[in-house]
């Protein structure tokens, strides 16, 4: 098989999620889903690469890939939750105001 044509397509969704999280700056759960497009091209790379060097390092970094967009999507739901409750909005104008 040829893996360009699947570095291609890995290529144009890593695009498409830096495009959505440049685009999209209005609230902070529409800024997390490109993110994980973001993953899924790097998982789909991991993917390929495995398959093409008949290497199964690949597919175990794969495997780990959502374990890590779990986590995070855990951790920006908590924070999600607690933004909520002490601006009453979720904003990302308002999140700039935070002060640490």
């Amino acid at each position: 098989t040829d893996p360009i044509k699947y570095f291609t397509f890995s290529m144009i969704i890593s695009i498409s999620g830096i495009w959505g999280i440049l685009l999209n700056r209005r609230n902070i759960p529409i800024m997390s889903m490109p993110i994980e497009s973001m993953l899924l091209a790097v998982n789909s790379n991991f993917l390929v690469f495995s398959v093409s060097s008949d290497d199964m390092m690949g597919q175990s970094f794969a495997s780990l890939v959502p374990t890590v967009a779990a986590a995070e999507s855990a951790i920006g739901l908590a924070i999600f939750v607690i933004t909520f409750r002490v601006r009453g909005t979720i904003a990302v104008e308002s999140i700039n105001s935070i002060q640490g």
